[in-house]
């Protein structure tokens, strides 16, 4: 499983020394992240269960958290990320951020108040953008770069109110005075923030809030992460393995039907969305068996990111080498079933033996 991966999180041990006091691990080596259903589809007591029976499947898997979407055609991320909280023990919320949805008080209160009521760390994943019907109909004519100026600002307002500063900001987005944050927030618990880095302003953006850049990576030949001190780079990608080959391919196959209506509705996600990202990977030529990688669920709209396939050797050389690109989180596809992560938790047990 890939709780099997969790040894490398903490190259030490948290210890207790002479004083009571823990003494902290160094920085992980490997983070994964689970990705919550979303509810259009769905009747609200199957989305209920499926969400928690999802939460749990990746809590029992060993990952880190799990990523939570918003925008204007999704249920609430953070009463949904409520619900997870409920059904789970460790797993932290990725919780989608729209700055245009609400105020960054009103975001640093969610995550103070969760981390009050229930002992969790929050992570946070500020999205500056969206769909552009979805940013028209919230009269939100901001330009794409302009987006990430303002994004930058929300997040580090957040930051500060998070860290229990009484905070005075001026900008050209937000201002506010002497703005304080109750109930204060335990620094061990203090959010790891994400922000998409897949265009020049949202990777800016990563080095400025000091935050996880998230990149949906094209075939690994093309990888060009590069080093940067102030940024981790995060993976999102999706995985199907099986001992051969054939089989992995035959389980993508019938999970994601290459038809028409995929298509179209992939033409039409192309016409809406301002993302370059999207853009960048619907640019990228799908490829086939002679790669583990694997377009034809993004080119079809089935999902989102694109997806490694192939057997457990194959998709393990794969993350090995975005890894060595920079790679250091993943965030993973919503997963299938509980058996999926249990697939994928053998790939990452052999990445792991590989790691230095």
């Amino acid at each position: 499983m890939v709780s099997q991966v969790r040894s490398t999180e903490c190259k030490a041990m948290i210890a207790v020394d002479g004083l009571g006091k823990e003494k902290s691990c160094r920085r992980s080596v490997l983070e994964i992240f689970s990705t919550a259903p979303q509810a259009a589809g769905h009747r609200a007591d199957n989305y209920l269960r499926h969400v928690r029976d999802v939460a749990r499947w990746s809590e029992e898997a060993g990952c880190t958290g799990i990523l939570v979407y918003t925008d204007n055609s999704t249920a609430d991320p953070w009463l949904v990320s409520q619900m997870i909280i409920a059904a789970t023990e460790s797993l932290s919320p990725l919780v989608a951020v729209q700055p245009v949805y609400a105020h960054p008080y009103t975001v640093a209160k969610s995550v103070a108040s969760l981390a009050f009521l229930h002992g969790r760390r929050i992570h946070l994943n500020m999205v500056a953008g969206g769909f552009t019907n979805d940013l028209i109909a919230l009269n939100d004519p901001t330009p794409h770069d302009k987006r990430y100026d303002r994004l930058i600002e929300y997040a580090l307002i957040i930051k500060k109110l998070l860290a229990g500063e009484a905070v005075t900001y001026g900008g050209d987005f937000y201002t506010v005075r002497q703005l304080a944050l109750k109930p204060r927030l335990p620094a061990e618990l203090f959010p790891g923030i994400f922000v998409s880095g897949s265009s020049p302003a949202g990777l800016a953006a990563g080095t400025t809030i000091g935050a996880t850049a998230v990149q949906y990576p094209g075939p690994v030949e093309e990888i060009k992460v590069g080093k940067n001190g102030s940024v981790d780079f995060a993976a999102r990608v999706g995985i199907i393995a099986r001992a051969t080959e054939d089989e992995a391919w035959r389980v993508g196959f019938e999970r994601f039907p290459q038809d028409r209506r995929g298509q179209l509705t992939h033409e039409l996600a192309m016409k809406v969305s301002d993302s370059q990202w999207h853009a960048q990977l619907s640019r990228t030529q799908e490829i086939g068996r002679e790669s583990a990688y694997w377009l034809g669920p993004f080119h079809y709209a089935k999902t989102n990111c694109p997806y490694l396939v192939g057997d457990y050797e194959q998709v393990g050389e794969y993350l090995d080498r975005y890894i060595s690109a920079g790679y250091r989180k993943f965030i993973l596809d919503i997963p299938d079933s509980r058996q999926e992560l249990e697939h994928i938790g053998i790939v990452f047990e052999k990445v792991r033996q590989n790691l230095p």
